[in-house]
């Protein structure tokens, strides 16, 4: 299956919820005035509508304060209750997730662009770090349109780090092999892949390994 191609259905919940998650993102952006609809505004109201309308916004991966004062630097106006916003808390991890979240958002950080905001650059590391934790392409763990859109947003943040795919590894891939290079390990997948359908191609000798274990 190609890494651009759109799914045949959602990666989770029912098939409403991506007409869901576009309609409330649009929602997030139109109420905006139009001089601050910027792109990275619309970028976090996609990645936050695509969660919150699974009931998922802990897998942002975001503290309470740290989504409180991300809709207070896009979504001042926003109608998303204030409650839902506080009440949200981070998905528990085992050691070894929560490791390797904190360690790839670090790499992200130390290639971080200096146009964004800090605390974006930092929200943006966060979800993505959890997303790779997630079983599916990258681009459909965080909710997005497919492969390009992935590329965009990580060339603006870590345009450093991305510069470094030359051979077009899928992100996941590929941010876990630039992880295992900072860190001195063997490259292997992200904690998510072993369950994505893809498994196979992107880590032929790991799955053949597990199919005779």
């Amino acid at each position: 299956m190609s890494h651009d191609a759109h799914p045949s259905s959602p990666e989770s919940g029912t098939a409403a919820a991506p007409a869901a998650s576009g309609a409330r993102a649009a929602q997030l952006t139109d109420e905006a005035p139009a001089h601050s609809r910027s792109d990275d505004t619309v970028l976090f109201a996609r990645l936050i509508a695509a969660r919150e309308v699974r009931g998922e916004l802990p897998l942002l991966g975001l503290a309470p304060a740290q989504l409180d004062a991300l809709f207070a630097r896009h979504f001042p106006w926003s109608t998303l209750h204030r409650e839902a916003t506080n009440a949200v808390l981070p998905p528990l991890l085992d050691a070894g997730h929560a490791g390797f979240v904190a360690a790839l958002r670090t790499l992200l950080l130390e290639h971080a662009a200096t146009q964004p905001l800090a605390d974006d650059a930092y929200c943006v590391a966060s979800i993505v770090a959890h997303a790779c934790l997630r079983p599916d392409h990258l681009w459909r763990d965080l909710g997005l349109d497919g492969r390009d859109d992935v590329t965009r947003m990580l060339t603006r943040y870590f345009p450093s780090l991305i510069a470094r795919n030359t051979e077009g590894l899928r992100w996941k891939k590929f941010l876990a092999r630039e992880l295992a290079y900072a860190q001195g390990t063997e490259p292997g997948p992200a904690p998510g892949c072993p369950a994505c359908e893809d498994f196979g191609f992107c880590f032929a000798d790991a799955a053949a390994k597990g199919a005779t274990s």
